[in-house]
């Protein structure tokens, strides 16, 4: 999930550098959304998968 919104944020930062707004704007966009997904998948992993071994 990261590499993708990372991938998204190195062609928003491309097409910015090329003069392509509205492709930039809405891969930019993209990467923002998928960066926060990320961000609550991983939090909600380190709560869930901090259980105690069975014993």
């Amino acid at each position: 999930m990261l590499h993708y919104a990372v991938v998204f944020l190195v062609i928003a930062l491309i097409a910015a550098v090329l003069g392509f707004g509205g492709i930039a704007g809405a891969a930019a966009g993209i990467a923002k959304i998928l960066f926060v997904v990320f961000l609550v998948l991983f939090v909600v992993s380190l709560f869930f998968g901090r259980r105690r071994p069975p014993v």
